[in-house]
């Protein structure tokens, strides 16, 4: 009997020893074990260059030949406007006869000056002043304002050569019309002698008109 109960002691501790044996091994044994993180990729580095981000003269402006042509272009075009637009003189004309006649005793003579004047604008032509200048052989200059016109027939009687070929007077508060062309003396007094005169270098008269800047000049 009490060897019958030894061996179903044997028997049981055997028994439980498998069991034991049998729940030792590690349940997760048949999971499946993750792979590794893959490494993470590096982009590709990129060289930043200040000078390029914002901009170069090189990069942004056009080639220097295209500069200089518009720059040229834009001088022209100014060129041209200064030209057309710049201030011009409102008439013009000529000088077309002059006649001297000595003052005795004074040293000085009296120049009848006929002369032609055209307005060459639209609008009238008002005379303001006429004056005459006198260049000599050495180079010394005068200049005299026309007589006044209620004077002239004095002057054509005490020197009847100053009334050979003359015309009207053509005095100053003249208004011309657009377009108008007026033939006119005037006299004027310079104080050289007639063989100074008659050698002159330069003779020229200066109207100036009213509300005008540029006189018109006769020669």
């Amino acid at each position: 009997m009490q060897q019958k109960t030894l061996a179903m002691k044997a028997s049981f501790h055997r028994g439980h020893s498998s069991t034991i044996i049998g729940m030792s091994d590690d349940p997760l044994s048949d999971q499946k074990v993750p792979p590794p993180p893959a490494h993470p990729t590096i982009a590709p580095r990129t060289d930043f260059r200040i000078g390029e981000e914002f901009g170069t003269a090189k990069r942004n402006l056009p080639p220097a030949g295209i500069v200089l042509i518009c720059i040229a272009a834009v001088a022209v075009i100014l060129g041209i406007f200064a030209f057309t637009e710049r201030p011009k003189p409102q008439g013009a004309g000529s000088i077309d006869l002059v006649t001297a006649a000595e003052v005795p005793g004074q040293d000085m003579l009296l120049a009848g000056i006929t002369l032609t004047l055209r307005n060459t604008t639209n609008k009238p032509l008002w005379i303001h002043t006429v004056k005459a200048q006198l260049t000599t052989a050495d180079r010394n200059t005068f200049e005299d304002e026309a007589a006044s016109a209620v004077d002239l027939d004095r002057y054509y009687q005490g020197f009847p050569a100053l009334k050979e070929s003359s015309e009207p007077p053509l005095a100053p508060e003249t208004k011309m019309l657009p377009g108008a062309v007026q033939r006119g003396t005037i006299i004027v007094g310079f104080k050289v002698t007639k063989q100074a005169f008659d050698q002159r270098k330069f003779l020229s008269v200066t109207i100036q008109p009213y509300d005008q800047a540029l006189p018109v000049v006769l020669k």
